[in-house]
């Protein structure tokens, strides 16, 4: 069944990620306490919550860079693999962009974006070149390909990784909490990029602490305290008529600073 563009643009698509009853503990700290999510292709999913309550956890066990202690985790009705090469192959299909931005300091841009498809994929260095120039000018920073990243601001280190996720073009995107580690004014740069992915209708889950963001981009707001989702709606209605007593502290208290 094909998706339409107008069910991609409402993030109706077929269901892409899925969480059934996923827990996961820390010793005596139960981080993810029985999760159920389904993330449709085409959907941008914002994850929201205080600081501990789940929210990077729940988005690195969709590439298994956490593993999970019982439910399933499934990514295009294929569950995630264990290990070996199908891990491998499921990483390639999941594109990560970290909060600290985790590029190869000793490789160029052009090398840090072209790496994954001539290792991973076996393509042909030139094909790959031009792809990953692409990419770079699609996110504003193809004049610094051959820098080395601490050549670059933080923003558009940021967005070279982006460049690099989806130079593996991903089925989903995972973003955790990827403007935390930047200055106020590189923020924005980041979003942008961001914001056109969504508006392309790249599937994505990010985890954020920008409600401006997750406001405008997102199909829908998860709202995750103490290792559970206690809410999720559309943004709209989240904003303006949170449900539950936490969503209702938590945006009192990062609305009115």
């Amino acid at each position: 069944m094909t998706t339409s563009a107008e069910e991609i643009k409402a993030g109706k698509g077929e269901p892409l990620v899925v969480l059934d009853r996923v827990n996961k503990h820390f010793g005596s700290l139960h981080v993810l306490q029985d999760i159920d999510l389904t993330v449709r292709r085409g959907e941008v999913v914002v994850v929201i919550g205080p600081s501990g309550s789940g929210k990077s956890t729940l988005c690195r066990t969709i590439n298994r860079l956490e593993t999970i202690d019982d439910g399933t985790i499934t990514l295009d009705g294929k569950p995630l693999p264990a290990e070996g090469k199908a891990l491998a192959q499921l990483r390639a299909e999941v594109g990560m962009v970290f909060q600290s931005f985790n590029l190869f300091a000793h490789k160029t841009i052009l090398e840090n974006v072209t790496l994954g498809p001539i290792k991973v994929r076996g393509e042909d260095r030139a094909a790959a070149e031009k792809r990953a120039t692409e990419l770079l000018e699609r996110v504003g920073v193809a004049h610094q390909a051959a820098k080395y990243p601490a050549q670059l601001s933080g923003g558009q280190q940021q967005r070279v990784a982006i460049a690099r996720a989806l130079a593996m073009e991903p089925k989903v995107m995972l973003f955790d909490e990827p403007t935390s580690a930047l200055d106020p004014e590189m923020i924005k740069e980041v979003l942008d990029v961001m914001v056109e992915l969504a508006e392309q209708g790249m599937t994505m889950i990010v985890v954020t602490h920008e409600m401006g963001f997750a406001r405008g981009a997102a199909h829908r707001v998860i709202f995750m305290a103490d290792g559970a989702i206690v809410e999720e709606n559309t943004p709209e209605e989240f904003f303006t008529h949170p449900r539950s007593d936490r969503a209702k502290d938590f945006l009192s208290k990062i609305i009115t600073h």
